[in-house]
């Protein structure tokens, strides 16, 4: 048991960030998104003995972290947070131009946040860069279903940023 123990902390590690960015999408606060984290680990180990090792770790803790913050949101009525899809936007010269980007990033994470929980888990995952198959395997929904779901999407967004530019 000692050894599964240990196996298990160092894949939560070495994951780690996918933890922290479930907890920021689904949470208002410091203790709200602790308390999720805490949960999220428990019902990864709970529900370890069901992780088919043919598929890859990070994807099915996607799929488990999705499940309980959604459970969790719905539950306590949490309060949206904004998710922080821009960790690289420093190295902008122009000030003008960074305020700029600032505001877009700052309006599509508004955006997101606004949809409903299975588009906004979609949305995570497609700013993640995952490619369908992997999203698809995590929201337990077909490639085909990925691919008009996060099109139609997009274009709500689209919608919404020129409703906001005019």
């Amino acid at each position: 048991m000692a050894a599964d123990k240990e196996s298990f902390l160092q894949l939560i590690k070495e994951n780690k960030g996918i933890i922290f960015k479930i907890c920021n999408s689904y949470c208002h606060n410091k203790s709200d998104r602790e308390d999720l984290a805490q949960e999220i680990i428990y019902q990864l180990w709970r529900s370890g003995k069901s992780f088919d090792a043919s598929y890859k770790f990070s994807t099915w803790m996607y799929r488990v972290a999705l499940n309980t913050a959604i459970s969790f949101y719905r539950n306590e009525k949490r309060i949206k947070e904004k998710v922080s899809f821009h960790e690289h936007i420093t190295d902008v010269e122009d000030d003008t131009k960074a305020s700029i980007t600032e505001e877009k990033i700052n309006l599509l994470q508004q955006f997101i946040n606004e949809l409903k929980e299975l588009d906004k888990a979609l949305m995570i995952l497609y700013l993640e860069e995952k490619n369908y198959a992997e999203i698809a395997g995590v929201l337990g929904i077909t490639e085909t279903n990925v691919a008009t779901k996060i099109s139609r999407i997009k274009e709500k967004l689209k919608q919404k940023f020129l409703m906001t530019n005019e």
